[in-house]
């Protein structure tokens, strides 16, 4: 049996989407969607079928203004289904006061594996950022929250270019032994190819178990789904995504938006890797996503609307 072949019998059943655009992708935006309209997108998510969702971030509201609410709309999400996990970045022991009351039961880390992003993003080194995050974890961990991580720049940065996988490795690696129960590794300003991420995968297995890594792809190039297809055929089995391909790091130059959630959706479907997420309600939230902002999104599916596709027959395994 040939390497490839290998490598297709890993492809998951069954696919975890992890929703980012009411944090990810609405930072980056010039007009702040009020509370309720941020409401009325969560609403639309859950209906379409997607139980793990990136709400906000406690940061300061002097750097990141379209989220200034975080609290008050953490606070109003508690009242969705059990089954329904929202999540909020924390920068601090602060974010993560806030965030615990405000009643979620998951925070997120984050971190760049480039020292120069580090420092324009957080204003840290890595080093330092680490440090913290030894304290913050086991702290997060004792309030009885689960905690995931992101570590961003991992296919590339805009300051310093190709970063050394081991880079990566090492700081993923530091992440997981801390108690993050997933790591998510970010194709930042979306220069990835697929026999690239071939090569970090395989890497990062070497050190973490296939559950604990999560894959977030920007479609800057045109490759995001592209670098799905090889992460899937590595057994990974839980993507970032963003409704619309709204997003981008501000702290990034040409980081356009993060791969739509609709795209990968479409694809997973019709490839018949479950995802429990229903294409038409989420093309309908990816709709009302750009009505709150006034303008078209950039996702092909959101665009060109759905098709009705039968998913292709596998075989067994």
């Amino acid at each position: 049996m040939s390497a490839s072949a290998e490598l297709l019998t890993l492809t998951p059943d069954g696919v975890s989407v992890y929703e980012v655009g009411l944090r990810d992708g609405l930072q980056n935006e010039p007009l702040v969607v009020p509370t309720e309209g941020k409401l009325r997108l969560a609403q639309a998510l859950v209906d379409a079928g997607l139980k793990r969702i990136e709400a906000t971030s406690f940061v300061s509201p002097k750097w990141v203004p379209q989220l200034a609410d975080a609290g008050e709309l953490a606070a109003s999400l508690t009242g969705f289904a059990e089954d329904i996990t929202f999540s909020a970045l924390v920068p601090n022991e602060r974010g993560l006061e806030r965030a615990s009351q405000a009643g979620l039961r998951e925070v997120a880390v984050f971190m760049s594996a480039s020292e120069t992003h580090n420092r324009a993003n957080i204003n840290k080194t890595v080093e330092s950022t680490l440090g913290l995050f030894e304290e913050l974890v086991p702290q997060a961990l004792a309030l009885g929250l689960r905690v995931r991580a992101y570590v961003s720049t991992v296919w590339g940065c805009p300051y310093e270019g190709e970063i050394p996988i081991a880079r990566s490795v090492e700081i993923a690696t530091k992440l997981f032994a801390l108690g993050c129960y997933q790591v998510s590794l970010g194709d930042t300003i979306g220069v990835g190819t697929p026999r690239q991420t071939l090569n970090i995968v395989q890497a990062m297995l070497q050190s973490l178990p296939r559950e604990a890594i999560a894959l977030h792809f920007h479609d800057t190039r045109g490759t995001a789904l592209a670098n799905v297809l090889m992460g899937l055929e590595c057994g990974i089995s839980t993507f970032d995504s963003s409704v619309g391909g709204l997003g981008g790091c501000p702290y990034a130059p040409g980081a356009s938006g993060n791969l739509a959630t609709e795209d990968l959706v479409y694809m997973l479907d019709g490839m018949g890797v479950s995802t429990g997420v229903a294409l038409e309600p989420l093309v309908a939230a990816g709709t009302l996503a750009a009505q709150l902002l006034g303008r078209k999104l950039p996702g092909k599916v959101h665009q060109a609307g759905p098709f009705r596709l039968r998913p292709f027959a596998q075989t067994s395994r």
